[in-house]
């Protein structure tokens, strides 16, 4: 894996660009996200196979339009410049781009040319996700065209002496038929690749670093119970064992029974050292008063960070902290890739100053679903694999506005029933992730033939294979009316139910934030 071959996917401030990475993952190429300003002679020395440009939301005609260094055209490496990226292409080689006569938005049929090793294995029309304003009206000089639409007569372009290509339209979704095809055939037929990005190898080489890195020195980690930190966790303790102590915090943010549960797998089903830390009072005081969602993150990841500061002191000299982070949350968090779309606690929420050597990060580089199969690879049990989502500052981000006691407990109630018809609906395993959320809203209701004045409390539950993009999960009826009925029933201060049924995007798919994996890492001995 050390000699793993790399594309790198230049971001434009696209709004797929983790979805790009991850569909030229699921080629078994690894790739890596870098915004696109980065300098040339970075990209040398990274020694990347190919690059694929992102879509953006700019005109590439205007001054202010983010371009990249035009010696990247000079490198003899293969481009695949994707919407905005083949407008820009086009417009640094010498052609022309121009503002559309007519827009093209949804799926459009497209003419292309299957002689092009972009469109090996094709036929002659392929469905794709056009979304564009701009036009490329002229193609540099030799590029060829090998694409067209009644209304975008360069809908895409080469020039294969320099393995130079351009596609106006997004394959990166699934809305593009066959569109995973074409990146591969970018990646194999263009680029060259053998697709040597596998599982098992990265587990081997992470064991490997890990262990040179930790040593024989200590290490903390947090106890969550759920897939990234589990994953992680059986990493690290396979690389350094009993030098790793677990530490699970009750945040006072959790689910119904959730600290309960957790302590009880742990410690009855793993080998651990396990520390419980009751920090409910600790992290509510904190959150007193706080109703912005940006400030609950700084607030959340800095007291975790301090509570294993202070666990840490009480086991002697602890060095390292090791937590869950994934790909997403780095990107998200705008660590020097992008836009920002939100600070994930453990990226841009952690303090300037922490009192450990290092922070460890085994799975920084993956996507969930390659988190969920490198846990398939070493042997976790299936529940852990595939459980639920749930953000490391838990309830926190599901709390509309400030949070207290009182909402939380309203909130857990109704969240639990929600999560309980579904398992009793056998759809457990079909929606990808569900959850209740307290709304900030009230409404007037009637119950007991009085007025109320009450709380609303919106479902949310999504269909996804990436957690990029997302479906509103079509739930039957009679299920949701079920749910509905216990709700208003059984939670007390509740008297209304609504379920949101937005894609993402233009929505994410929590309410006030969008974190998939827990904050920290659990570490337990591997059986």
């Amino acid at each position: 894996m050390e000699n793993k071959e790399l594309i790198i996917v230049l971001d434009f401030y696209g709004q797929y660009n983790q979805l790009i990475a991850r569909r030229v993952r699921e080629c078994n190429v690894f790739c890596e996200i870098l915004p696109f300003n980065t300098p040339v002679e970075k990209i040398i020395e990274k020694n990347p196979k190919g690059i694929i440009f992102t879509g953006g939301p700019a005109s590439v005609y205007l001054d202010d339009a983010p371009k990249c260094d035009k010696r990247i055209f000079e490198l003899g490496i293969p481009i695949l410049g994707i919407c905005y990226g083949m407008q820009l292409m086009t417009h640094m080689l010498g052609g022309e781009v121009r503002r559309a006569y007519k827009r093209e938005f949804g799926e459009i049929n497209v003419n292309i040319d299957n002689k092009s090793l972009l469109f090996e294995g094709f036929k002659d029309v392929n469905t794709c996700l056009m979304s564009h304003m701009d036009y490329v009206e002229r193609i540099p000089d030799n590029f060829e065209k090998i694409g067209d639409t009644p209304d975008c007569k360069f809908a895409a372009m080469q020039n294969v002496e320099k393995k130079f290509y351009g596609i106006q339209f997004h394959p990166e979704v699934n809305h593009t038929k066959k569109g995973v095809k074409i990146i591969h055939n970018f990646l194999y037929n263009v680029c060259g690749c053998e697709g040597n990005w596998k599982m098992n190898s990265f587990v081997e080489e992470q064991i490997k670093l890990i262990r040179e890195k930790i040593g024989n020195r200590k290490a903390v980690c947090a106890l969550s119970g759920g897939v990234d930190s589990s994953v992680a966790a059986a990493l690290v303790n396979m690389a350094i064992g009993k030098n790793l102590t677990c530490i699970f915090v009750d945040h006072g943010l959790l689910r119904k029974n959730e600290a309960e549960e957790v302590e009880e797998i742990f410690t009855k089903q793993f080998d651990v050292n396990f520390i419980k830390v009751d920090a409910r009072e600790r992290f509510l005081s904190k959150l007193a008063g706080v109703d912005d969602p940006e400030k609950k993150r700084k607030i959340i990841g800095e007291e975790f960070i301090r509570v294993f500061e202070d666990e840490g002191k009480k086991l002697g000299q602890v060095d390292y902290l090791v937590q869950g982070t994934i790909y997403p949350d780095v990107i998200e968090s705008g660590v020097g890739v992008g836009a920002k779309i939100k600070s994930h606690h453990n990226v841009g929420g952690l303090p300037d100053c922490v009192d450990f050597k290092e922070i460890i990060e085994p799975l920084r580089d993956l996507f969930k679903d390659e988190v969920r199969k490198v846990g398939v690879e070493l042997g976790l049990p299936e529940f852990l694999v595939y459980r639920q989502p749930f953000p490391g500052p838990g309830l926190a981000i599901r709390v509309i506005g400030d949070i207290t006691e009182d909402k939380l407990s309203i909130l857990r109630e109704a969240d639990y029933i929600f999560r309980e018809e579904i398992a009793n609906a056998k759809l457990d395993r079909d929606i990808n992730q569900y959850f209740a959320v307290l709304t900030n809203i009230k409404s007037v209701g009637v119950m007991g033939d009085g007025r109320t004045y009450d709380s609303t409390i919106a479902l949310r539950a999504v269909t996804t294979s990436d957690f990029m993009t997302a479906d509103w999960a079509h739930i039957p009826y009679d299920v949701l009316g079920k749910i509905s009925s216990r709700i208003i029933n059984e939670v007390k201060h509740v008297n209304r139910v609504v379920y949101d049924i937005t894609s993402k995007p233009p929505a994410t798919i929590e309410w006030e934030w969008f974190h998939l994996c827990f904050w920290a890492t659990p570490i337990f001995n591997h059986r």
